[in-house]
C-alpha cells in the first residue's frame, strides 16, 4: 500500500465547558436553576448576591491598573450558537466552534446579572413561616394506625396480630392479605385461631380514617356507613344497595337497581349521592406525598389592551462579581492564590453570561408564544391556534432543539392559570373552510359537549364527530376517541345514567 499525504477540509465540533454550561442552564427548571445558583455562590468566592439598591463598588485606586472598556452587549453565546447552526444548516448538535475571548481581569468590577428585583431573602423573620410543613417528615398510614394501636388496650398476642394486619395494609388503606394468610404467618409462633385474627381485624377497622383495613371495596364502604349517625337520610337504602346490588352499582346499571329495590328515581338519586360521598381509598387522606410547587418563569399581563410578558424576578436574582476579591488579582502574578482567583473570576463571568443568555432566550420565546396565542388569552382553550416548534424557531431565529429546551419545564402565569410552555404547542386538523384547528381546541370542544350532554342519552364518538363537523371541524371518529381518552372521559355506555 502506497503512503501519501492528503489535504482535507472539514468541520469539527468543539464543546467548551462554558458552552456546555450555557446549554445546561437553558434546560433547567426554575427550582433546579435556583439550586444551581446557590451551588455556584457556595463554590465560587468571586460570585455574590447583592441587594437591589446596592450600587457596584468603585474600582480600587491603582495607577498601574488599566481600565478596559465594558464588554459589548451584543449576541450572547446562545444567539451566536443559533446563528452558526443556521448558517451550517445543521441539526441540534451543531454549535459554534469558538467562544468569545477571555475577559481581562482588570475591569471596573461592574459585572453583574441584571434583575428586576432584589434576591429572595431569608424568610426566617417572617411571621408566617411554616416550620412544620417545611421541616417535618410525612406521616404514613401505618404510622397513624400504630399510634392508634398504642392507645388501645389489647393483649400482647392481639397486639402482635394487629401489627401483622397493619403491615399487610397498603397506602390506600386496603388489606393486601387474607386473614387466613395472616394466620398462617403467625401460627408457628403463636397458638391462635382464625376467629382471633378476624376479631382483631374488626377492632382495627374502627380506627381512623374510616374504612381502613377493609378486605375489598364493598367492606370499605360498609364500614364507613356503619360509622355514620343512625339518623342519616337514606342510610338504610345505601346499606341495602351495597349489600345486595354491588355488581349493578359498579356497572352503572341503575335500571336493574330500580327494578329490584322498587325505589323511586328520586330516592335512588339521593341514595347514590350518599354512597358517592364515601371515600373508596381512605388511606390516601393520610399519605402525604412530597409536594412539587410550580414556580412560573414568566408572567403575562394585559396592560392598555396589550399583552405583555415579564420575567419572574424571583428566578433571576441579582448577582455580581465580588469587587474585594477581584481587586486582589495581579496581572503578572502566577502564584497559586492568584491563579485561583483568576480561574474563579472567569468562571463567575461565564456563569453570569449564561444566566443572562438564558433569561433573554426565555423572554424571546415566551413573547412569541403570547403573540401567537393571543386568542387563547382572550377567549380560552377553544380559541387555541395550531403551533409547532418550527414556527417559534423561525420567529426567533433559533434551532428547534433550543426551543424544545426552553419550553421544557418552564411555566407561564396567565390570567387563565399557570401552563407549561409546551402546552401552547399542538397539532392541527383541517376545517371545512380550508383553515386549521388545534388539537387543544378540539379537546376543549369535546369536553364542553360531554359536559352538556343528557346523562340518559350520552353522546357517542360518532355523534361527537358529527357535531364537530357541523362546526366545520373535520376530525375522524378514532381521533375523537383518542382525545376523549386523554381527557379521562369514559365511553358513552359507561357515562349513561338514569338518575
Amino acid at each position: 500500500m502506497k503512503q501519501s499525504l492528503q489535504l482535507k477540509l472539514g468541520q469539527q465540533l468543539t464543546m467548551t465547558p462554558q458552552l456546555q454550561q450555557a446549554i445546561r442552564l437553558l434546560q433547567l427548571s426554575t427550582l433546579d436553576l435556583q439550586q444551581e445558583i446557590q451551588q455556584a455562590l457556595d463554590s465560587n468566592p468571586l460570585l455574590e448576591m447583592t441587594e437591589e439598591d446596592d450600587s457596584p463598588a468603585e474600582p480600587p485606586d491603582n495607577s498601574e491598573r488599566h481600565t478596559d472598556p465594558a464588554p459589548e452587549t451584543g449576541d450572547g453565546p446562545l444567539e451566536s450558537l443559533e446563528r452558526t447552526a443556521s448558517d451550517k444548516g445543521s441539526d441540534d448538535t451543531e454549535w459554534p466552534t469558538s467562544m468569545p475571548e477571555d475577559l481581562p481581569v482588570d475591569t471596573q468590577w461592574e459585572d453583574l446579572l441584571p434583575s428586576a428585583s432584589a434576591p429572595a431573602g431569608n424568610s426566617d423573620d417572617s411571621g408566617d413561616y411554616d416550620f412544620e410543613s417545611r421541616n417535618g417528615s410525612g406521616e404514613s398510614l401505618q404510622d397513624r394506625l400504630r399510634w392508634q394501636l398504642n392507645l388501645t388496650r389489647l393483649s400482647d398476642v392481639d397486639r402482635v396480630i394487629a401489627m401483622a394486619i397493619i403491615d399487610a395494609t397498603d397506602h390506600n388503606g386496603r388489606l393486601t392479605s387474607t386473614p387466613e394468610d395472616i394466620l398462617d404467618s403467625l401460627v408457628p409462633e403463636l397458638d391462635i385461631e382464625l376467629d382471633e385474627v378476624i376479631a382483631v381485624l374488626h377492632c382495627l377497622q374502627q380506627f381512623e380514617p374510616a374504612g381502613v383495613c377493609a378486605r375489598d371495596l364493598q367492606e370499605c364502604l360498609q364500614i364507613q356507613l356503619a360509622q355514620l349517625p343512625p339518623d342519616t337520610p337514606y342510610l338504610e337504602q345505601a346499606r341495602t344497595i351495597l349489600a345486595r346490588h354491588m355488581n349493578q352499582l359498579g356497572a352503572g346499571d341503575h335500571q336493574q337497581i330500580l327494578r329490584r329495590t322498587r325505589m323511586s328515581e328520586e330516592d335512588l338519586r339521593n341514595t347514590l349521592s350518599l354512597v358517592r360521598s364515601l371515600d373508596p381509598n381512605p388511606g390516601l387522606s393520610v399519605e402525604s406525598d412530597d409536594t412539587e410547587y410550580v414556580v412560573p418563569d414568566v408572567f403575562v399581563r394585559k396592560h392598555h389592551n396589550r399583552w405583555g410578558v415579564e420575567l419572574n424576578p424571583d428566578i433571576a436574582p441579582r448577582l455580581r462579581i465580588n469587587s474585594d476579591y477581584a481587586s486582589l488579582i495581579k496581572r503578572a502574578d502566577n502564584s497559586a492564590d492568584n491563579t485561583f482567583l483568576k480561574d474563579n473570576l472567569q468562571e463567575a463571568r461565564w456563569f453570569l453570561k449564561s444566566l443572562q443568555s438564558r433569561n433573554e432566550t426565555l423572554m424571546k420565546v415566551a413573547s412569541k408564544i403570547v403573540e401567537h396565542q393571543r386568542n387563547f388569552l382572550e377567549y380560552g382553550e377553544e380559541a387555541m391556534k395550531p403551533l409547532v416548534l418550527h414556527d417559534i424557531a423561525e420567529a426567533v431565529d433559533m434551532h428547534e432543539s433550543t426551543i424544545s429546551r426552553v419550553t421544557t419545564r418552564k411555566y407561564m402565569h396567565t390570567p387563565r392559570g399557570i401552563f407549561e410552555l409546551k402546552y401552547f404547542f399542538s397539532s392541527h386538523v383541517g376545517t371545512a373552510g380550508g383553515g386549521e384547528c388545534s388539537s387543544t381546541a378540539i379537546r376543549a370542544l369535546i369536553k364542553k359537549l360531554v359536559a352538556a350532554e343528557n346523562p340518559r342519552k350520552p353522546l357517542s364518538d360518532n355523534k361527537i364527530t358529527q357535531l364537530l363537523e357541523e362546526q366545520g371541524i373535520q376530525v375522524a371518529r378514532r381521533t375523537v376517541a383518542k382525545y376523549r381518552d386523554t381527557l379521562l372521559i369514559p365511553p358513552s355506555n359507561e357515562r349513561k345514567r338514569l338518575v
